[in-house]
C-alpha cells in the first residue's frame, strides 16, 4: 500500500475553513486527501502546532527544516522520500505521484466561489452574523449571483431544520406519553 504524508506549517486546523476567511487551496487539498484514500493510499497527515513530535521524528522532515525552513513546508513524503515541498500539488500531481495515473481523477471544482457558498452555508447552520456578512462580501465580489448564495442559504437552512423538527416531534411523543419501548439514556448534562 502506498503511504502518503502530509508535514502542514503551523495552522488552526487542515480544512481550511476555519476562521474568517476560506483558504480554498486547503480545502481542495483535503478534498484530494479524502479521493486519495478512496483510492487505497494511507494518508497521514501532520501539523506543525498541534503535531511538533512527527516533525522531530522524521528524519526526512527534520533534513528539509534544517535545509530551507518552514519554506519547505507543506511537505510532502511518498514512502518516507520527499516528493514535494513548499506548496498543495494539484489532484492530478497527487494522482502521478501515487501512481494512479490509468485512474483519470475528475477535476475539481472546488472554486473559490463554491468555497465561499460553503462558508455562506456554514454561518446559516453556526448562526454566525459576522461570519455570513464576510463570507456574502466576497461571494458577491467573486461574482457568485444572489440566486446561487439564496441557494445555498435555504439549503443550510433546510439541514438546520431538520434535527430541530425530529427534536420536537421526539419531545411531543414524550410529552403525549408516547415513549413506551424507546431506549433510556444517560443524560449528556450529567
Amino acid at each position: 500500500m502506498i503511504h502518503l504524508e502530509v508535514f502542514d506549517p503551523p495552522m488552526c486546523c487542515p480544512t481550511g475553513v476555519c476562521g474568517p476567511a476560506v483558504d480554498p487551496a486547503l480545502a481542495r487539498f483535503a478534498a484530494d486527501l479524502h479521493w486519495l484514500a478512496g483510492e487505497g493510499v494511507h494518508v497521514d497527515r501532520y501539523n506543525l502546532s498541534q503535531q511538533p513530535q512527527a516533525f522531530a521524528a522524521n528524519q526526512a522532515v527534520k533534513a528539509a527544516l534544517e535545509e530551507d525552513g518552514n519554506a519547505c513546508l507543506p511537505l510532502i513524503l511518498m514512502d518516507g522520500r520527499v516528493a514535494s515541498k513548499g506548496g498543495y500539488p494539484a489532484r492530478e500531481e497527487l494522482a502521478r505521484l501515487c501512481g494512479l495515473g490509468a485512474t483519470a481523477p475528475a477535476p475539481s471544482i472546488y472554486t473559490d466561489a463554491v468555497a465561499e457558498l460553503v462558508a455562506i452555508g456554514a454561518a446559516i447552520a453556526a448562526n454566525c452574523e459576522p461570519c455570513f456578512k464576510y463570507h456574502f462580501q466576497q461571494a458577491k465580489k467573486l461574482g457568485v449571483s444572489r440566486e446561487d448564495m439564496m441557494r445555498a442559504v435555504k439549503t443550510a437552512q433546510m439541514v438546520k431544520e431538520t434535527p430541530a423538527k425530529a427534536m420536537l416531534q421526539l419531545a411531543h411523543r414524550f410529552l403525549e406519553g408516547d415513549h413506551a419501548g424507546l431506549p433510556v439514556v444517560q443524560s449528556c448534562c450529567g
